[in-house]
């Protein structure tokens, strides 16, 4: 029947020219992740796994597959800071994607400004226009549900200081559209920016 929807059972595979599952739960903000290593060494990665988890205290989180140096970094150090990636911003970001060694500082490999944090100790993006600066709450190694763990690390943090520029700030209210977020799609390659035609306003019941 050609309205019948496409079903599969993921452990027998999708039987698509890509895995759906990314699109499908999307667009998702990017966790761009800026950490230190206990040498010192700066990182800058971005994680499509990435939200907020909670109000008060405020939590986010990411999720990396496989044991990359932002969860290193997070876990020995104890923070780590989340950068807003904007359209402006998207090349740059682009940039830190790049498979390089932990070596490597991707800041300086994208041209971007590490900026001094006010509460902990890993620098921010200092181009991106809003941050939260996070310890470390939670790591924890993802498991299916047979109990066996994966090779992915979820990282919480309790944000601890957080920057907003002044131009987003309109009566008091952050201006989501007015800052450009970048946010991941499905497929390779795709991704999307939220402007102020997409805006709608719905107030809850009662």
């Amino acid at each position: 029947m050609p309205n019948d929807p496409h079903f599969y059972e993921p452990s027998n595979g999708h039987g698509l020219a890509h895995d759906p599952f990314n699109a499908l739960v999307a667009p998702r903000p990017i966790g761009w992740i800026s950490s230190r290593s206990r040498e010192g060494v700066l990182n800058l990665a971005p994680y499509s796994f990435f939200n907020a988890f909670n109000y008060h205290p405020p939590i986010v989180g990411f999720s990396s597959v496989g044991y990359k140096d932002s969860v290193r970094n997070a876990e020995a150090t104890g923070e780590f800071c989340w950068n807003l990636v904007t359209r402006s911003l998207s090349e740059a970001m682009n940039q830190t994607c790049a498979m390089v060694g932990p070596e490597v500082d991707e800041f300086a490999l994208a041209g971007l400004t590490p900026e001094p944090s006010r509460v902990i100790s890993a620098p921010h993006v200092a181009e991106s226009p809003v941050t939260l600066e996070c310890r470390v709450s939670q790591v924890l190694q993802l498991a299916g549900a047979d109990g066996h763990n994966v090779d992915t690390w979820m990282v919480f943090g309790e944000v601890v200081g957080v920057h907003i520029a002044q131009h987003l700030l309109r009566d008091g209210v952050y201006d989501t559209a007015a800052a450009e977020p970048v946010l991941r799609g499905g497929g390779p390659a795709d991704y999307f920016s939220v402007g102020e035609s997409q805006k709608f306003q719905m107030h809850r019941p009662g």
